[in-house]
Order: structure tokens, then C-alpha cells, then sequence
């Protein structure tokens, strides 16, 4: 008999694939039992599964007068339903010896498979540049998380970290080949790949490196910006000091070409985004900057300088969870806040319901002032949500004076 193939999909969600043809895929609750014994069966197609695993996984805690029977009837329902379906009658899977194996008689293509067994061929392989395309193959083999949608699962938990382990390894070792072949373009593309399957995990400071290497600056300064608003403005967490350190000191290696200094200034006064009154609205990094240069420049001017922290809160004074009305909130919140400070004041996201404001050359008595100015335009009708405001005083020798409302 002919070997016909059956492609499995693991990685994301589950699916199953014969000549084209979708046999099953997840999102049918009435199926549960059958989609969980296929996953079961066709991932450890080679040397089967022990019944005992499978009944626990299927089965769970529940209490079954005869558990062995219940796996049976399971299995039967599962044959009528491949049999039914696009693939050759043959006997699908045998239980011999309380092991649970798929049929020989239907090959089985798991792409978590060939992941697999690609990048334990690239970890022996000797020629770089073979084993350089065998790490990258690897990477782009994984698609998603296995089985992303059972992740609650321990087998799946388990399987995850360790097909994610494996990308990482992958990721990484591929980008020390291509740094070592100059392939910087691919190395970007890598890069951006890595980062949208794992956000947060760092993988963007492989495309800035790609970006600085290959001497696009510019692209590597936006890229820079956008990177950390992700992690500030849509993520609402700080990035790692990692990630930080990383791209400040891929950001020092950038040279610019020369240029007249009436060139260069006319691009330093472009101020991308702002609006022609209200506050200088930043991000972060840029914000850190201006605090630290302000700082700096107390030792001579001897400016009173404020720092305020404006926080979303609910009508009890608590911090507000995310969600879509928290979404709104820190949209007015910003546009209120660039609506009461001054032009020369800096403005900034610090996290979901959370922004920075450096009120510069001002005093205690004109915080509060601001305050309630950004009250004024926050607050609409009855609205029970509001904003709590904590003040400190900038001074150069890290005294500090906090006023907190």
C-alpha cells in the first residue's frame, strides 16, 4: 500500500491536512475529545503513547466507572470520523500492550517535528553557510506557539516552553552566523520575524543592529522610538534594562554623514507630531533626556523645576484595571494634561493611565494651578473617575520635596 501523507499542524492553532483538504481543526467544543486524542496520537506518531497518559489528559479527575471502556469508545468514534473523511480506510491507530500508535500505513508531516529534527541537523552541521540556512529554515518553521490555544494544558505548557526554547536557540545562533557574513538585510528580517511571534522578549535589538550595521540611521532611530513606545504606550510596561542598554549602545555607534550646520539645525527644530500649543509631547527616552539636561542646568540657573506624576483612578481612589474605558481615559488624560501646561513643558506616557509632566521654572503654587487645570478638562458632567497627582521638587543634589494630591 501507498504511504499517504498527513500534514499536522502544531504550531498556533491545531489543524490536520490531507491532499489539500482541512480534516479537522480546533473550535468545535463537541469535538473536544477527538481533536485532544488526534493532537495525542499524531504528535508521538513514531514511538506511540502510553494509554494512561492518554485517558489522563482526555479524562482528566473525573470518576468513570470504567475509564479503560470510556478511552475505547473514544478511539472508535475517532475511526468512524477519520473514516468519514478525506483519508484511505485503513485501521487509523491500534492500542497494543497499553500503547496508544498511529498507522504506519499514513505518513505523518508534524511541522513541530520538522522543526525539530531541522535544527538538530543545523547543530551538527559543520559547513557555515549550510548551517546557517538549516538554523534560519528552523525559525521560520515556527509559526506561533504550540498548540496556543490549549496552552492551560500541562502536556501543551510543557511542549511549548521547550518548542520555544528551541526557536530561541534557533534565533540566535542563526544571527551570529549572519553577523559574521555581513548578512545584515537578513538579519533584520530575522529580527522582526523573531519579535512579532515573542514580543517582549528583546528580539528588537537584532533589527537595530541590522539597521546601525547597514548604516540606515535614520530607519534605526524610528525604529527605536517605535519600539519603545510599544512597550510603553500599547504594552504599558517598562522595557528590560537589557533592551534599554542594548539600543543606547547601538544608538552611540550611529554616525551621521557630514552635513552644513545649517542643515543639521533645521532638522533638530522638526519637532515630529506636536501640536503648535500645549506641552512637548515625547517619548520616554526623549523625556529621560530632557529631564537629566534640565537637571543639569540648575547648577547655574537656579530654576524651580517640578516633576508630576498624573494617575487614572476610579471613584474610590484606586488604580483603574486595563480595559477599554482605561484605553479612553488615557487618551483624555494626555490631551488634557498638553492642554494645561505650557509650551515649554515636557510631556509623557508612562503607562496605561499614567503620565510624566516636567513643569519647568515654576513653583509649588502654580502645580496646583496645573492641576486643576487638567482637572477642568478631564472631568466631564458627573463623571466619578478621576486623577490622582503626585509632585516632586527636581534639585540637582537628589534632595527631593514631594507634594502629593
Amino acid at each position: 500500500m501507498s504511504r499517504e501523507v498527513l500534514q499536522v499542524q502544531m504550531f498556533g492553532s491545531f489543524a490536520m491536512r490531507y491532499q489539500g483538504k482541512i480534516i479537522t481543526n480546533e473550535g468545535r467544543t463537541s469535538e473536544s475529545q477527538f481533536t485532544y486524542l488526534m493532537q495525542l496520537v499524531l504528535h508521538h506518531a513514531e514511538d506511540g503513547i502510553s494509554r494512561d497518559s492518554v485517558e489522563e489528559i482526555i479524562f482528566g479527575d473525573r470518576e468513570l466507572e470504567d475509564i479503560h471502556h470510556a478511552t475505547r469508545s473514544v478511539i472508535y468514534n475517532a475511526k468512524k470520523k477519520l473514516k468519514a473523511s478525506p483519508l484511505p480506510d485503513v485501521d487509523y491507530m491500534k492500542l497494543t500492550k497499553g500503547i496508544l500508535r498511529w498507522t504506519p500505513d499514513i505518513a505523518v508531516e508534524e511541522d513541530a517535528a520538522i522543526m525539530e529534527e531541522t535544527a538538530a541537523l543545523a547543530d551538527t552541521e559543520t559547513d557555515p553557510v549550510k548551517k546557517k540556512d538549516l538554523y534560519l529554515k528552523a525559525c521560520y518553521l515556527y509559526t506561533g506557539e504550540f498548540l496556543s490555544n490549549q496552552i492551560g494544558m500541562l502536556w501543551v505548557a510543557q511542549e511549548a516552553r521547550r518548542y520555544r526554547n528551541i526557536f530561541c536557540h534557533c534565533v540566535e545562533s542563526a544571527v551570529e552566523l549572519l553577523r559574521s557574513m555581513d548578512d545584515y538585510m537578513e538579519m533584520e528580517t530575522l529580527g522582526r520575524y523573531a519579535a512579532k511571534l515573542q514580543p517582549l522578549a528583546d528580539w528588537e535589538v537584532v533589527t537595530m543592529e541590522a539597521m546601525v550595521a547597514m548604516g540606515r540611521y535614520n530607519d534605526a532611530v524610528q525604529f527605536y522610538d517605535d519600539t519603545l513606545d510599544l512597550y510603553f504606550r500599547s504594552e504599558g510596561i517598562r522595557p528590560s534594562q537589557r533592551l534599554l542598554k542594548l539600543l543606547n549602545q547601538l544608538g552611540n555607534q550611529m554616525d551621521h554623514q557630514y552635513a552644513l550646520l545649517d542643515d543639521i539645525q533645521q532638522q533638530l527644530e522638526v519637532e515630529q507630531g506636536q501640536v503648535a500649543t500645549g506641552g512637548f509631547l515625547c517619548s520616554y527616552p526623549v523625556f529621560q533626556g530632557v529631564y537629566q539636561m534640565v537637571r543639569r542646568m540648575m547648577e547655574r540657573g537656579g530654576q524651580s523645576i517640578y516633576l508630576m506624576l498624573c494617575t487614572v483612578v476610579d471613584s474610590k481612589g484606586n488604580i483603574m484595571r486595563a480595559g477599554p474605558l482605561l484605553d479612553e481615559l488615557t487618551i483624555r488624560l494626555k490631551e488634557s494634561i498638553c492642554h494645561s501646561v505650557r509650551h515649554s513643558d515636557a510631556v509623557c506616557r508612562y503607562g496605561k493611565g499614567q503620565y510624566l509632566v516636567l513643569l519647568i521654572n515654576t513653583s509649588s503654587e502654580d502645580c496646583d494651578i496645573v492641576q486643576r487645570r487638567i482637572n477642568e478638562h478631564f472631568i466631564i458632567g458627573s463623571q466619578r473617575t478621576g486623577i490622582r497627582y503626585h509632585v516632586n521638587i527636581v534639585v540637582w543634589n537628589n534632595l527631593r520635596g514631594k507634594v502629593d494630591s
